[in-house]
């Protein structure tokens, strides 16, 4: 084959040994070479880049290079094509063991299982349901995205109430956007003192810790599936992570922080920050939970307000302002002073 090694010359008819390209190129320029000039460096033959003359078989006669191009193209392509047959079969396999492995729905997880796959809806609706029961003292989670939708606060309602009728105290986590939802300002109402809830301007995916000894995390970006986590280091690292967070949230109880800039509010200096540091609308506009059209109008609004008439300049304005920073909280406020 042309682009294969040989035992006595090993290389390939893309990278020639010194010898054999020293005999091709002439070959090429003459039209063909004596049998005998040829003997030392039978790649060439090997390889097909030399053949026979029919006319006169004491001499040689080249492949053309377009041919020779031809052909370790066609390998290469071959080579990728067996090589997408190997990671389709290994694909497949992989589907085949997971399917062995999986639990039959309705199956009650093993005790002591450290990591939990929960495949579907109903699946991970029936782990939250026995978490829920199970739970004694105190649940934390952390809710991304904006407004909260009425559709996705009644469906944690039910949970909510069975668990503030055993006493059991409830933290949650949100962004400052999901302060201007009416439904969730109704579901703390109803909750009483038994919900405390703060806001970030950005918070992680979400996440649901129970007595600090199970938590669930999303699987995949529809959350069509989850992980039950009840390893004790991993489920201590989230509640680390969890603390941290809120120490720097603020109540929701409480005003958001003057931004100290004359007509820049605390959302468009979260964008500022986010912009200095290169992200792009659309990602902006998830990790602060907002749509990327009020993303974009807050950026012009942000523009307007600096003075500037280009994306890049509005990069300079915000360093002049000094607001490549994330916003200072009243909470980092004050762990500054006490250091």
């Amino acid at each position: 084959m042309a682009g294969h090694a040989t035992e006595e010359h090993p290389h390939g008819a893309d990278r020639l040994c010194g010898p054999g390209e020293r005999v091709y190129t002439l070959a090429l320029r003459r039209g063909r070479v004596p049998r005998a000039e040829a003997g030392p460096v039978p790649c060439l033959l090997d390889l097909a880049l030399l053949h026979p003359d029919p006319d006169d078989m004491d001499w040689l006669v080249p492949t053309s290079p377009q041919e020779v191009m031809s052909r370790l193209l066609r390998e290469l392509y071959d080579d990728v094509t067996e090589s997408r047959r190997r990671v389709g079969s290994a694909v497949t396999a992989f589907d085949r063991y997971a399917v062995l492995g999986r639990e039959p729905a309705g199956t009650a997880p093993v005790e002591g299982t450290a990591i939990r796959v929960l495949d579907g809806l109903s699946r991970i609706q029936a782990a939250m349901d026995a978490a829920t029961q199970a739970c004694t003292t105190e649940v934390l989670t952390v809710q991304p995205g904006g407004i909260r939708r009425e559709a996705e606060l009644t469906e944690g309602l039910h949970r909510a109430l069975e668990l503030r009728g055993r006493g059991v105290r409830m933290r949650d986590l949100y962004t400052h956007v999901a302060r201007h939802g009416q439904g969730l300002l109704t579901y703390l109402e109803l909750m009483g003192d038994a919900v405390e809830a703060r806001s970030l301007d950005e918070v992680i995916d979400r996440l649901i810790l129970f007595d600090r000894t199970v938590a669930f995390i999303p699987a995949n970006t529809d959350r069509t599936m989850a992980l039950e986590l009840r390893h004790p280091a991993l489920v201590e690292y989230l509640v680390t992570v969890f603390e941290r967070l809120w120490r720097l949230a603020i109540p929701l109880t409480a005003a958001l922080p003057d931004t100290g800039i004359e007509g820049i509010s605390h959302r468009e200096r979260s964008i500022a920050a986010l912009l200095a540091e290169g992200h792009q609308d659309a990602v902006i506009a998830e990790r602060l939970g907002i749509s990327v059209r009020t993303c974009r109008a807050h950026i012009a609004r942000l523009s307007e307000t600096l003075g500037a008439t280009s994306r890049t300049q509005l990069g300079v304005r915000i360093a002049q302002a000094g607001l490549e920073g994330p916003p200072r909280t009243a909470a980092a406020a004050g762990l500054d002073r006490e250091a």
